[in-house]
C-alpha cells in the first residue's frame, strides 16, 4: 500500500467513524443521559461551544474564532501531510499527522454544520435534518461522550489545587476527533525523527562537521 492510500484511508475510516458515533450519539441520546458500560466507562453525552474535552473559549465570537483557527489550521496540517508522504518516513507517521487532521476535520464538521442540521437536544431526542435547527452556520456544538471515571474519591488535603475536595481520574468528556488528535501526537512524539528530519539534521550538523574536519574531507 502506498502512503498515499494509507493516509487517505486513514482519514476516511476515521472521519466517517467519528460522525457516525456522534450522530448516533445526537440521534438516540437526551442531552445528560449516561449509559454505564463498566464502573470506568461511561457513554455520557454533552455539547461544548469551545475546545476538546469541554473546555470553554470566549463565548460567540471566541467560537467563531476558533472555527476558523481551526479551517487555517486543517490547510496547513494538510499541507503538512502531502509533504510528508513525498518523504521516506515511518507509515507512524503518516498515519499521526492523518489522524491529527481527521480529528480537526471531525470537530470542524460538529462546529460548521450541526446548528443547523440539528434540533436541541435538552429534554429530547434530537431530529437530524430538523424544521427548526438550534443554532447557525459555524455556531454548532461539538458532540462528546466518551466519559473515564477511572478513579473518584477525595485528594489528601495536601495536594496542590484539588487537595481535600472530591475528585474524579479522568474527568474530561471527549469524543473520537479528539482521540485521534492525541493519538497522532503520541505517535508524532516516538517517532519525532522522522516526523521532523530538519530539525534532527540541524542538531547533527556541528557533530557531522568535527567528523569531516578530523577524516580531512574538508
Amino acid at each position: 500500500m502506498s502512503k498515499k492510500t494509507l493516509a487517505i484511508l486513514t482519514i476516511l475510516i476515521a472521519i466517517i467513524l467519528d460522525q457516525i458515533i456522534k450522530i448516533y450519539v445526537k440521534t438516540n441520546f437526551i442531552l445528560g443521559e449516561e449509559v454505564v458500560v463498566f464502573d470506568w466507562f461511561r457513554i455520557h453525552f454533552t455539547e461544548n461551544n469551545g475546545m476538546a474535552m469541554g473546555f470553554e473559549f470566549g463565548g460567540k465570537n471566541g467560537k467563531l474564532f476558533l472555527t476558523l483557527f481551526r479551517l487555517v489550521a486543517v490547510v496547513g496540517i494538510i499541507y503538512w501531510l502531502i509533504t510528508t508522504i513525498k518523504q521516506k518516513v515511518h507509515n507512524a507517521v503518516i498515519i499521526g499527522i492523518a489522524l491529527i487532521f481527521s480529528g480537526a476535520v471531525g470537530n470542524i464538521i460538529d462546529s460548521v454544520f450541526y446548528g443547523v442540521i440539528f434540533d436541541d437536544s435538552t429534554h429530547k431526542v434530537a431530529t437530524l435534518f430538523a424544521d427548526k435547527p438550534y443554532g447557525e452556520l459555524f455556531y454548532g456544538r461539538v458532540v462528546d461522550m466518551f466519559y473515564f471515571p477511572i478513579w473518584q474519591g477525595t485528594l489528601p488535603s495536601w495536594f496542590p489545587f484539588v487537595g481535600g475536595e472530591p475528585y474524579t481520574f479522568f474527568q474530561y468528556i471527549f469524543n473520537p476527533a479528539d482521540s485521534y488528535i492525541t493519538i497522532g501526537v503520541v505517535l508524532l512524539f516516538f517517532f519525532s525523527k522522522q516526523a521532523f528530519p530538519k530539525e534532527a539534521k540541524k542538531k547533527n550538523q556541528p557533530t557531522d562537521f568535527l567528523e569531516n574536519e578530523k577524516l580531512g574531507t574538508r
